[in-house]
């Protein structure tokens, strides 16, 4: 399985290099998004990449790119992105890990929506009985199904740097009221589909991250990476059980490294073991094959 840590496209010019994700210029109104093997955690980009996870990332994508295009439309071209690039080594490099995307301007907050207690907004109400300023009943348990989904936005770090739980209230000051709103609902309703979807799957989405841009009439797109192991929180139904988290088709085995090594969550990571990262591939793939087995 081919391992891509970081692209070298020299025919585009190189525009960003996120957390996962290398994002080059096509033109004034295209660009190519590759996705890598890269992991991050904690925010921190991790030294050790996941092979083939840039495959999966953009294969499950794609498929909930077009499973819910009738709640809102996305930022992919349909264009070939191995006809971009000059060389067959450039297309060796991004085959099967790239999309060929419309140009927009990014919505700056990460829209996450809470179907599950659990992470940091477990932690969060343990303390003050809210999420993200929405009071929720008393006595929840980890883990536990929440009375319905929950809009819980933060704001976008820049790499090497913390994301920040905020409240609809400063959502709205970021975005003004009409687009924050349409931010909410558009999340709302997207997770809820997809969750109707993953559970006839055995899969419970208990928490995803949605991110959206606008082009420049104000349309809203669907953008970036789409109910992935990357962004989302995927449990097995059948190991499910209200009081503690499941194992997750996630990057859990490399929290849980890190969080038992001394690593003190800043710039460098240390290197992932090998059977830490075999572990986390095993989990990405597993996700990918149940969610998109017809």
């Amino acid at each position: 399985m081919s391992v891509l840590f970081e692209s070298n496209l020299t025919s585009l010019p190189l525009l960003h290099r996120g957390k996962v994700r290398d994002i080059y210029e096509v033109d004034e109104d295209r660009l190519l998004i590759v996705q890598t093997d890269r992991l991050s955690a904690f925010d921190v980009i991790l030294p050790t990449p996941v092979p083939g996870k840039g495959e999966i990332l953009t294969a499950l994508s794609d498929f909930w790119f077009d499973k819910l295009g009738r709640v809102l439309p996305n930022h992919l071209t349909g264009i070939r992105p191995e006809s971009v690039v000059a060389s067959d080594e450039e297309r060796a490099q991004i085959a099967g890990r790239s999309f060929v995307v419309r140009r927009l301007r990014p919505v700056p907050i990460e829209a996450i929506v809470r179907g599950y207690l659990s992470g940091s907004a477990w932690k969060e109400y343990q303390n003050t009985g809210m999420v993200c300023g929405i009071k929720l009943p008393a006595d929840l348990q980890e883990a536990q199904k929440l009375p319905q989904p929950i809009f819980t936005p933060s704001t976008k770090a820049a790499v090497g740097e913390h994301d920040e739980n905020i409240t609809f209230e400063q959502a709205v000051k970021l975005l003004g009221t009409p687009r924050a709103n349409a931010v909410r609902y558009a999340a709302l309703t997207l997770y809820t589909q997809a969750a109707e979807y993953a559970a006839t799957k055995g899969v419970i989405i208990a928490d995803t991250k949605f991110e959206f841009g606008v082009d420049s009439s104000g349309k809203m797109y669907l953008i970036d990476e789409v109910l992935t192991p990357d962004s989302s929180r995927f449990w097995p139904a059948d190991q499910y059980k209200v009081g503690s988290n499941p194992p997750s088709f996630d990057k859990q085995f490399v929290r849980d490294w890190l969080e038992s090594s001394a690593w003190n969550k800043k710039i460098p990571a240390p290197d992932i073991p090998v059977d830490v990262i075999e572990k986390t591939a095993e989990k990405y793939h597993e996700a990918a094959k149940l969610l998109m087995e017809a």
